[in-house]
């Protein structure tokens, strides 16, 4: 897995005050995309075990919320298994912190991947132009879903937080 940059107290992607790991690497390749720039699954540098102790110590803060996955689209064939991985990690080191991932994909297309249920948001859903909001927490248009993932699985019906 390749990575953008890690951001530190962020109040922009998710709840409460969080960190943010910026994958590289998306196919969706929306139109007016806030980050074109990770599109290319080459781009970026190299997650390894420098970059996992700055995340962690980041994600050691007691005033952090938890992590955000973004990227690019962290579900990227290329990415999915270091991400979900790398979540799996962070829940049992960091119980009480919240995952968050952002991606193009949707719901139904991605639900049964391994190690989803390690994440507790998924937001879903193609960033698209025409349908862009500025008044919605958390998404960027108004199709994509802010899903809370514990309860979706475990009611096999998807519950919508916002």
């Amino acid at each position: 897995m390749r990575y953008h940059n890690i951001t530190k107290d962020d109040m922009l992607n998710g709840d409460g005050l969080r960190v943010v790991l910026w994958v590289a690497g998306c196919t969706h390749k929306c139109k007016k995309c806030q980050n074109p720039e990770t599109w290319d699954i080459n781009s970026g540098i190299p997650f390894d075990s420098s970059a996992k102790e700055e995340l962690f110590d980041a994600l050691s803060q007691d005033y952090v919320s938890g992590i955000t996955f973004s990227g690019g689209d962290p579900l990227h064939p290329s990415n999915r298994d270091d991400v979900l991985l790398l979540a799996k990690e962070i829940k049992e080191k960091f119980p009480t912190k919240t995952i968050w991932l952002y991606t193009g994909f949707l719901w139904e297309e991605i639900f049964q991947i391994s190690n989803i249920e390690q994440l507790d948001v998924l937001v879903d859903g193609e960033f698209l132009e025409e349908l862009k909001d500025i008044n919605l927490p958390w998404v960027g248009s108004s199709n994509q879903r802010i899903i809370d993932v514990k309860t979706t699985l475990r009611n096999k019906q998807i519950k919508i937080l916002y």
